[in-house]
């Protein structure tokens, strides 16, 4: 791509910045070096790189601290010098770096592919690691056990070095030596602890001057006694810097041989490093991934010009590529003209360079083979060119090389010269542009371009939009609309007298004048309409709200509906099971009961034993109950006291113990309910007694009410209100009832108030011999205000 078109759409601050965001230098270096690509596959594989690294940081950030720029100590290391102990750490740094990158990638729970593939391409070098970690501590310093032979030469030098500071302080303390020193301190001079002595007494001290103070009368002497170890210590410190001159050759012939290895690894962790950088930036800049095509479409919402500051910047939207490859916009100087162009310019450049885009979702960009950039006024000073002789110099060199598949920004197209036969030239280069078919952003302010525009396929024009009351641009692109040039309205606003406007309208051409007219109703007519299509575009945003809302609720009441059904039926196959399990136990009780009866009357007994608790395990279910076309509309006129009737919203049967009107009061189980005689079905009239025979007739009449009894008790009581000993005794009877009838499952409704209740049935259920477990009901049946229990 031209270069010139990256300095004038100010790319280079873009590098700038991006590189603000990379943690190294190497992630630096190669934001710097970002050049966009015109290859397609490229592009989309840079970008799918940046959506990557989006997504792991919306998540947690990699480890990339610590990361060094090592490759000119691996170029060093490789030429046979030996590395400083600085440039070890670094080394060392940048390994542990790549270990904890690798782990990092290689636990992440999201796809990655392509950083999970470069991290899985980083070579760990363990044993060289631990070599450097075996021989450098946590500052940089070389370890006391780098070597069995540098821990022997510490050792011995710090014994030595001790001797020679214990010998030196008897000699300070020395009563006859007292008088002769300057100060009764231990220094060094030349690697040699020394002692300051007064001059005067150089003499009776015996020692080695190294050194006097600078008014003479002090010096610095080492005593005879002292200067062997003095020696010792000067052996040991050089056989030391020999120890480490080894230790830091062997590290550094094992980083040369693994040089290539170190070198590959750095420029992964580059790659990485610049990756999560680009990933920061479109964060930094709220931008998105644009949809990238090679057909020459683009489609720019709300675009916002990556260099202006957030609370200044006014969003454009630019379409270009679908119905016309050419946009022409004119309009007043200071318009906003150039900042639009180069946003579209810049905003393409960074796409191709693998960037997210400042702009709304879904916005699209196509990929350019060159992108070719003539905005600006400056002269040619070296070649002394005008203004338009530079620019036209320019436009030359860009008609030799431009192709179809190639963008072009032209500023102020024809400016600089004679206002007709610039407009004519302007026109000419158009026309050329429109026969290679290259994409094609200009700007003018001749009025003779608009007609142009008009009257030729594949152009259209646009504008700026200009208030006339501010006298500034708003910068919002009117795609459609050629620009006014606004000059008598502006000069009226800025005090002009009207004789004189009144005058230059005269003097403007009739037909120029009624352009200039149409222009503003056009102008007019589009900000209506644009007006109208946001409010039915919002209506319609709400109108799918709701239906979304509503398909949202009625596919969630569907669910619910299946699920309470399912649960019912499973809860009634459950009672029905249990039912005749529970019958043939009363059964065998009511054989030994009937002993002293006869044969017949003990098996007349117990059928009706078992068909009274068939009818109840078939009136448990109302699936079967609706089958046998049980539950009648209750009709006012026959209900009688006493009639059994099904209550659907508790799905229980009941006997009715009053009438009044149209309400009913229903005994359910335990609970004494009023409710509307349209929310109960009628099932059967209460059966006459029968006045009892005989003893026999009575025990089988008492057996039967017995059983009579335990198959209507319902599933559920209420106990609020009731002091917690008498809710125990009511419990107590009512729980067995519940296991005689074959109930699986009951509900105790004991309210929520204080608590007390609640905690003394609990403590209750507990204990109970037939209580199998117990817990809160569903919110639907009471919440914490109820119990569920699970019967034996």
């Amino acid at each position: 791509m031209e270069q010139e078109s990256f300095k004038v759409l100010e790319y280079k601050k873009i590098t700038d910045k991006l590189a603000e965001y990379a943690g190294s230098a190497l992630g630096k270096e190669k934001a710097h070096d970002l050049l966009p690509s015109s290859d397609f596959a490229e592009v989309q594989e840079w970008q799918e790189q940046t959506t990557e690294a989006v997504k792991v940081l919306s998540m947690s950030a990699p480890p990339l601290g610590g990361i060094r720029d090592i490759r000119l100590l691996l170029k060093k290391a490789a030429k046979g010098a030996i590395l400083e102990l600085e440039e070890l750490q670094n080394i060392m740094s940048t390994m542990y770096a790549m270990r904890t990158i690798k782990y990092f990638f290689r636990d992440l729970e999201l796809e990655a592919p392509i950083l999970q593939e470069w991290a899985r391409s980083l070579e760990i070098l363990g044993q060289l690691e631990r070599n450097l970690n075996n021989v450098i501590d946590e500052h940089g310093n070389m370890r006391e056990d780098a070597s069995v032979e540098l821990r022997r030469i510490r050792r011995e030098l710090k014994s030595s070095q001790t001797r020679i500071k214990d010998k030196i302080n008897s000699i300070l303390h020395d009563g006859a030596y007292q008088k002769m020193f300057q100060d009764a301190i231990v220094t060094v001079r030349d690697e040699r602890y020394v002692i300051p002595v007064k001059a005067e007494y150089r003499a009776h001290f015996p020692g080695l001057i190294h050194d006097q103070s600078a008014s003479g009368s002090t010096l610095f002497i080492e005593p005879m006694a002292v200067v062997e170890l003095n020696n010792d210590v000067k052996q040991l410190t050089l056989a030391e810097q020999q120890e480490i001159q080894r230790i830091l050759r062997q590290l550094s012939g094992e980083i040369q041989r693994e040089k290539d290895t170190l070198y590959a690894n750095c420029e992964i962790l580059g790659d990485i490093d610049f990756t999560f950088a680009k990933a920061r930036l479109a964060g930094a800049m709220k931008a998105v991934r644009p949809l990238i095509n090679d057909e020459g479409r683009t489609v720019l919402s709300n675009a916002r010009h990556p260099l202006i500051a957030a609370d200044k910047v006014v969003p454009t939207s630019i379409t270009l590529g679908q119905d016309y490859r050419m946009l022409l916009i004119t309009g007043p100087n200071t318009g906003g003209k150039t900042v639009t162009m180069k946003t579209l310019g810049l905003m393409v450049l960074m796409a191709q360079a693998g960037l997210y885009l400042p702009v709304e979702q879904g916005s699209e960009i196509s990929i350019y083979a060159n992108i070719y950039a003539d905005i600006g006024d400056e002269q040619s000073i070296e070649q002394s060119l005008s203004t338009f002789s530079a620019h036209m110099t320019h436009i030359v060199s860009i008609l030799d090389k431009v192709e179809s598949d190639d963008l072009l920004l032209l500023d102020e197209l024809g400016a600089g010269t004679d206002p007709e036969e610039g407009a004519a030239l302007a026109m000419s280069i158009l026309e050329k542009l429109l026969e290679v078919k290259a994409t094609t952003v200009a700007t003018t302010h001749y009025s003779e371009l608009k007609t142009f525009a008009y009257t030729r396929e594949g152009i259209e024009n646009a504008c700026v939009e200009f208030d006339i009351e501010t006298l500034r641009p708003t910068y919002r692109l009117l795609i459609g609309i050629p620009g006014a040039s606004n000059a008598f309205a502006i000069s009226r606003r800025l005090g002009l007298a009207d004789s004189l406007i009144i005058r230059a309208q005269q003097l403007v051409k009739a037909d120029h004048a009624q352009f200039e007219h149409v222009i503003n109703e056009l102008e007019n007519e589009k900000m209506m309409y644009e007006q109208r299509n946001a409010d039915i575009a919002e209506r319609q945003a709400r109108v799918k709200k709701l239906e979304e809302k509503l398909l949202k609720a009625k596919e969630e009441l569907s669910q619910k509906k299946g699920d309470i059904i399912r649960k019912a039926k499973d809860k009634s196959a459950a009672l029905i099971r249990q039912t005749r399990r529970e019958s043939e136990e009363v059964i065998s009780q009511l054989k030994e009961q009937f002993d002293d009866l006869g044969i017949k009357a003990r098996q007349q007994a117990i059928q009706n034993a078992r068909a009274k608790i068939n009818e109840a395990s078939a009136k448990a279910n109302p699936g079967i109950m609706a089958q046998k076309g049980v539950g009648q509309r209750i009709d006012l006129k026959t209900i009688r006291v006493g009639d059994t009737v099904y209550v659907k919203k508790l799905d229980q049967k009941g006997t009715v113990l009053e009438i009044q009107g149209k309400d009913l009061t229903v005994q359910v189980g335990a609970l004494r309910t009023k409710l509307k005689a349209n929310a109960c079905t009628f099932i059967s009239h209460k059966v006459a007694e029968k006045p009892s025979a005989s003893a026999g007739s009575r025990k089988n009449s008492q057996s039967a009410s017995f059983l009579q009894k335990t198959a209507n008790i319902g599933r559920d009581i209420d106990i609020r209100g009731m002091m917690v000993d008498e809710a125990e005794m009511v419990l107590g009877k009512f729980i067995d009832d519940a296991v005689i009838a074959g109930l699986s499952q009951v509900l105790i409704i004991h309210g929520k108030g204080t608590g007390a209740l609640r905690k003394g049935v609990h403590a209750y259920l507990k204990s109970h011999r037939n209580v199998l477990s117990f817990q809160f009901a569903d919110i639907n049946e009471g919440g914490t205000g109820a119990t569920v229990v699970e019967l034996k």
